[in-house]
């Protein structure tokens, strides 16, 4: 009985399956799969090249940065209150600071780097987060390494009453250098 299993155990192992019945749709389905192969190469092609279309049309649209005029309006001087008003500040990089016999506009830039100093109403100073620079409520340096004051605008009533800046045209302080225009025509604005 033994010898019966080991026949049979090696009849089934010499024995191979019949191959599959080759099927018709089999030549079909490499032909979806290749022309789906063509389809994403093609499609990668031509994406390639309409990205590199596109780059070469931009080519002739210039690239302007759309920047604030730097002469503009600030409205009248009873709009403002006694000390600093930070209404310009977001649109034109400005603070206007008004006293009861004057008014002056200081642009918000550190003389040390070129950062926008923040303005500590609780302390009445103006601190430059960047490196500590400080200025006293008329942008007078005192601490930290700014070299020099912030400078003030160009500052002119108008006709009609209003006031109009110019931030082309800057006045500064130069201690050290012997230059001090805080006090010149269109530096500050009696009212």
């Amino acid at each position: 009985m033994t010898e019966q299993t080991k026949v049979d155990t090696s009849r089934t192992a010499t024995a191979q399956p019949a191959p599959p019945a080759a099927k018709s749709g089999d030549g079909q389905n490499k032909e979806a799969i290749n022309q789906g192969r063509r389809r994403l190469v093609l499609a990668c092609v031509w994406g390639y090249l309409g990205v590199n279309f596109l780059m070469f049309l931009r080519y002739f649209f210039p690239r302007t940065l759309f920047e604030p005029d730097t002469q503009f309006n600030i409205g009248y001087p009873s709009d403002f209150e006694v000390g600093v008003n930070q209404q310009f500040l977001q649109s034109h990089r400005v603070w206007v600071r008004k006293d009861p016999g004057s008014l002056f506009v200081i642009h918000a830039k550190c003389t040390h780097l070129g950062c926008t100093p923040d303005w500590e109403p609780t302390q009445n100073i103006f601190h430059c987060p960047c490196h500590g620079s400080e200025y006293d409520i008329d942008g007078i340096n005192f601490a930290g390494p700014a070299p020099r004051p912030m400078d003030r605008c160009w500052i002119s009533k108008q006709a009609d009453g209003t006031i109009l800046v110019n931030k082309a045209i800057l006045f500064l302080s130069e201690p050290y250098a012997g230059i001090d225009q805080f006090n010149d025509t269109h530096a500050i604005l009696p009212v």
